[in-house]
């Protein structure tokens, strides 16, 4: 009898489910982490290989597909054409922003739940953010010329069109290993987006945004906990100006939705559902699958991810466990359980030289989970984006 390891056994348990949905991640899973944004790079094999899984895949990602930051621009560059990712559906499908840019393989795509004004307020956030760490940089780096100071802001400053971002990994290497340099730099960091902020209520959006950080330490008092720097890791190294209510684990019923109506026809929350007028508990999304959607409708759910962060509190013993896979990832965990179904949870190891991540090591799961963490993990991709690849290589293959 043969026995088949881990990477096999997740393989057959989806391949045996003609109803399955695996919803996953992208930076840090197929997509290698790297200090500068701009130098993102997707694989054409793996671009390829998910146009084989049809309507059993689905991303659901803080990134965006559109803009020139779009993955949409790496799946193209990929395949070295613009036109045949359209022509031949080969665009990955599925949710970004967190929730608020839906497209198809085909690259047809939606806003669902968004105003117009928010998105005109969202197009003048990288110019405020822009001058605001102009003079921010000054004060910090006064010998820097002004050509080294534009190339930072210019990688820093990430231009999309509904999740405007700082990212600081660049900014942060000019510090080296002085953590507490950087700490002081996610403080800055932290100031410039909560200024922006403050200028989104006095155009009457005060309820419209929020801030992610990435990774971060979960929630308090309804806003994101930063991770500091240590010496043995960044800690928050992107802060995005995101719409409320744009969260993963909401995102994670509206591919449900739309999965359920590519099947049966019809819309189990109905055809205007969105993130924003989801249930915002993980309770109250799994009670309102149990209310709309049947044992027989509701596919295995395969969950794929790289950011999830567990460290000490202190108070009473308290742990502080965050980052932006941990919701969508534990929901598919409590709805394998209410459904009686194998839904599986796979995280990939992200860290690589470039940025520095807690990383799943044997049995030592420090910065990630601990012993008292509900979050369980039915497989681990120890090697990163490009072990990840190759098992999905197989799967596609079995598929």
């Amino acid at each position: 009898m043969k026995m088949y390891t881990r990477k096999e056994e997740v393989i057959r348990t989806i391949i045996n489910n003609k109803n399955v949905l695996i919803v996953q991640d992208l930076d840090g899973v197929c997509i290698p982490l790297v200090q500068d944004p701009l130098k993102r790079e997707i694989s054409q094999e793996y671009v390829k290989d998910v146009s084989k899984l049809g309507e059993n895949f689905s991303v659901l990602t803080c990134g965006e597909h559109e803009g020139s930051r779009g993955v949409n621009r790496l799946v193209e560059k990929a395949l070295n054409s613009k036109t045949k990712a359209k022509e031949y559906g080969l665009y990955l499908p599925g949710l970004a922003a967190c929730g608020v840019e839906f497209q198809d393989r085909f690259g047809n795509s939606t806003h669902p739940g968004l105003k117009e004004n928010e998105i005109k307020f969202l197009a003048e956030v990288p110019k405020m953010m822009k001058s605001i760490l102009t003079n921010e940089l000054k004060k910090i780096f006064p010998n820097l010329t002004n050509k080294s100071r534009n190339r930072l802001i210019d990688v820093a400053i990430c231009d999309t069109r509904f999740t405007p971002t700082l990212n600081f990994n660049e900014i942060f290497s000019c510090v080296k290993d002085d953590f507490k340099k950087i700490e002081a730099l996610q403080l800055t960091m932290e100031k410039i987006m909560n200024s922006l902020l403050e200028e989104s209520k006095k155009v009457g959006l005060g309820n419209s945004y929020h801030l992610h950080m990435m990774p971060n330490l979960g929630l308090r008092k309804g806003k994101e906990i930063m991770k500091y720097a240590t010496k043995d890791e960044l800690g928050t190294t992107d802060i995005q100006f995101i719409i409320n209510g744009a969260i993963k684990e909401a995102g994670l019923l509206l591919l449900l939705n739309k999965y359920i109506s590519s099947k049966t026809g019809t819309y189990p929350f109905g055809e205007n559902f969105n993130v924003r007028n989801a249930p915002k508990s993980l309770n109250e999304l799994v009670k309102l699958c149990r209310d709309k959607i049947s044992n027989d409708q509701m596919p295995l759910l395969i969950g794929v991810g790289d950011t999830v962060t567990s460290s000490k509190g202190n108070e009473n013993d308290s742990w502080l466990r965050g980052g932006s896979d941990r919701g969508f990832l534990t929901l598919i965990q409590k709805l394998g359980i209410s459904y009686k179904k194998s839904n599986q949870i796979i995280f990939v190891n992200s860290s690589n030289e470039e940025v520095s991540r807690p990383k799943v090591n044997g049995s030592d799961m420090t910065g990630i989970s601990d012993p008292n963490d509900d979050l369980k993990f039915n497989m681990i991709i120890n090697d990163g984006p490009e072990e990840y690849i190759e098992w999905f290589k197989e799967l596609a293959s079995n598929f």
